[in-house]
Formats: C-alpha cells, structure tokens, sequence
C-alpha cells in the first residue's frame, strides 16, 4: 500500500477510535433522545456505517448492498433528528456489528482503488475524505450530544497550555488592510464543493479582534444589562430572547456573584480566561452591537484567516501548511473544552489574530451563499439545500473538531438559534477612510470601558 493509502487507513481508524470512544456507553443512552435537536447516539454511529457503504462500497467499489433496507431509516433528509427515536433503527449490538464489517470491506476498496483515476470521487481518494470527514463531524455532534445528556464521567478532559500574558495595551485588535485576497480553493484535495472555486475579493480595510471574545468580556456584557436592553438585538433575536428567556450562555447559572458552568455532567465556576462558548448567532449579534462591533462578514473572517499579502496566496492554516499541532491550536479534542485565551501565539494568522482555528466555531455575519461559480458535487443535500436566508455561517472549528476537517477554507452554517455546538465569537469593525491604523487602535473603547446605559456605535 502507499504512503498515501496508508494515511488514508490512518485517517478512517482515528475516526472510527472516536465513534467508538463515544458510544462506549450503557445502551440507555445511547438510544435516548437527549434532545429533540438531536439524534440517538446509536442512531449517528449506524449512520456513519451507512454513509460510507454507500459512498465507497456502492458508488466506487460497485459491491452489492448490504443493508439496503435500512438506507432510508439513516437519511438525514427524509426524517428530522426529532423523530430518529421512533424509526426502527439498528440497536448499539446491530449497529456496532453493521460499521465493523462495512468498514473492513472499505479497507479491501482502497487496497485496490486507483488514486490517480480521473474519476473525481477516487481522484486524491476524494470518496475517502468525504466519509472521514464525515465521521469526524458526527463525532463532534457525538460530543454535543453527550454534554446536552448531563452525565458525568463519559467524556475524557485533557491539559492545555496556559493564556497569554502581558498583553501591550491597544493590541485587542487587529488591523487587515484594503485589498484582494482569494476565497476559497481550488486545491485542496478533500475540500467540499462549498468551499470551491476560489475567487478573488476586494475587501475595504478592517480591523479584527485579535482573540475570540472571552467569558470574562461576556460576563460585562451580562452585567450591563445585555439580555435586557432591546437596543442590541436585532428582531429575530429579540423574538428569540423573549421566547426562550435566555439569560447567559447555554449551561450557565449564577450562585451569588459566581458564575458556574455544567461541562459533561460536572458543575465548576465559569473559567473567564477562556472563549465563551453555547452562544447563538443572535447572542454574538447582541454582543457586538453592545460594543460597538459587529460581527466579520464570513470573507473578511477568511482574509484574516489564512491570507499572505506579502506571498499573494491563502494559507491551509493560519500559521502556514504545516498540520495542526500541539503548539498551534486547540483540536481533536485534547482536552474537552477551550484554551484559555492567548494559549497559541505561534498560531497567528500573518495580520496577528490568533485562535482563528479550534477552541470555538466562530459566528460570522454571513448567511450560507454559494461561491460564485459554484457547482453541486458529489450530491446537492451536503451544500445546495441549505443556502439561503436560515443558515448563518460559522467558521474555524471548536476544540471537538478533528484537524482533518478544519482548514482557512471550510464552512460550517447552523440556525442563528442554536447553541447546543461549540461556538462562539470575535468581533469586527470598519475602518474610516481617513482612518490610520495607530490612531484608531488606541482610540477603540473597549467593552468595560463603556459607561453602562449609553448606546455603542456600529463600526
């Protein structure tokens, strides 16, 4: 086998470790609905099985069915999460068994596949992309789902590096010049059809926060009377916020002058260090709005991702092409929450944002469009149905995210209502023509700086 076959093995056994890892679990839960938001685990792990006999058994091996009476019961398409638990889906013993030897006759496929064909599904093992990164985006809904079940000791945690320190005043922002980058990509061997084809954009300068927004900074924003001030929130929002009553983050609850968090089953105080996250795209709105930012469009997010002015090209990370590791981002679940902030200085982006990639999904201003000259591959369900107005998108990936799914190219989208992922936010602002960046730096009036009750101005 090649050395890129045998990455490709590599890639489909970590994924699989996970899956299992999370469903190695009493049978309880994982055929309970934790939440009409979403699936059974048993009902993601059967999925996944089915997704890649589907996609490499059927469509690239050509080996007859082996379950075909059960593809209907795991389209995601035909039956909403609310009403998986009512199917006759496999149990966790069927469903276990199932995968197992679905995936032993994948690794006979790609003994025998040729990567070179110019087949676009087995060209660079595009098919096998396709389903390892598949599983790596159910493993994190895996996640989701195991912190909406409360139970305590089901998920392992891990050591981070500590935040930054010492910050020098005025270097809570970023500035990107005015100019061209390219969006998107036409390269990446594995990349979706949404993220294609690159194309050249011309953004006015902007400035961008240098970190997510933290939980101490979130916290002001609850103190100042955020989810009460109907001035920060946008209509929807506010509709929002008055049916749900939300008054923090998801999982927050406040004893006396302490925040407190549930994290997989366990209550601790709120680490104000770190990325707030369960936020929703109308919570980032309010927030921003509040101090006087705005939320990145999903380009300029991009450009101060990964684009290299002085080389003219975007980067596969924001550090460079060099894979994900320890020293530069928060990924593939290390330890199962966010660094605190400032933890990956070597993860900077070339115009200085740092943790643009893992720790949090980050909510941009954007809805989920096509790029121009889109074309739907290898099926119109994974990107073509959800554009439009109903679908925000998110970028960067979270601290549950496999780093074979994250890259300066891809998008996530969700409802602007959900906060059960692991997402949050930075801010953004535009800059005046006249503006310099020196001057404006040192004249942005940070969140605790304002005085409470007064409106901020958009940027």
């Amino acid at each position: 086998m090649s050395d890129f076959k045998e990455r490709i093995a590599a890639e489909l056994t970590a994924a699989r470790d996970r899956s299992t890892a999370y469903t190695d679990a009493e049978d309880d839960l994982l055929v309970t609905q934790h939440s009409p938001l979403m699936s059974p685990l048993v009902w993601d792990l059967a999925h996944v099985g089915n997704y890649e006999e589907l996609w490499v058994l059927r469509q690239v091996g050509g080996i007859t069915p082996l379950r075909p009476e059960i593809d209907e019961l795991y389209d995601a398409f035909k039956h909403p999460r609310a009403d998986r638990p009512s199917l006759p889906i496999l149990g966790p013993v069927e469903a276990r068994r199932y995968i197992e030897g679905v995936r032993g006759r994948v690794l006979d496929v790609l003994d025998t596949v040729d990567l070179h064909d110019p087949d676009p599904l087995r060209r660079q093992g595009f098919v096998f992309g396709l389903v390892i990164q598949h599983e790596h985006q159910h493993d994190e809904t895996m996640l989701a789902t195991l912190q909406l079940s409360g139970r305590p000791g089901l998920v392992r945690d891990g050591d981070l590096p500590p935040g930054g320190s010492g910050r020098a005043p005025g270097a809570d922002e970023v500035f990107v010049p005015a100019g061209p980058f390219m969006m998107g990509t036409d390269t990446h061997p594995w990349a979706y059809d949404n993220e294609r084809p690159a194309h050249r954009l011309d953004l006015p300068g902007y400035w961008i926060d240098r970190l997510p927004v933290g939980n101490r900074a979130y916290a002001d924003f609850i103190e100042d009377g955020g989810y009460d001030d109907p001035r920060w929130w946008a209509p929807d929002g506010l509709r929002w916020l008055r049916r749900t009553r939300a008054f923090a983050p998801l999982f927050w609850t406040r004893d006396g002058d302490t925040w407190w968090r549930t994290r997989f089953g366990r209550t601790e105080p709120v680490p104000m260090d770190e990325p707030v996250q369960h936020v929703c795209w109308y919570e980032a709105d309010a927030y921003a709005r509040w101090a006087g930012r705005r939320l990145p469009t999903e380009a300029e997010w991009e450009k101060a991702c990964g684009w290299d002015a002085e080389a003219g090209r975007s980067r596969t990370y924001p550090w460079g092409d060099d894979t994900p590791g320890p020293g530069t981002a928060n990924l593939g679940h290390r330890a199962a929450r966010p660094a605190p902030l400032g933890a990956f200085p070597a993860g900077a982006s070339p115009c200085g944002a740092e943790q643009m990639i893992g720790d949090v999904w980050e909510w941009t201003g954007s809805w989920f469009l096509p790029h121009p000259g889109f074309h739907s591959f290898p099926y119109r369900e994974y990107s073509e149905v959800f554009f439009g107005s109903q679908y925000r998108v998110l970028r960067g990936g979270s601290w549950a995210s496999d780093p074979a799914v994250v890259r300066t190219t891809f998008r996530n989208w969700d409802r602007p209502a959900r906060r059960q992922i692991f997402s949050g936010f930075r801010c953004a602002r535009s800059a005046s023509p006249e503006q310099s960046p020196v001057s404006a730096k040192h004249s942005t009036e940070r969140p605790a700086e304002r005085s409470s009750g007064r409106p901020a101005e958009r940027g």
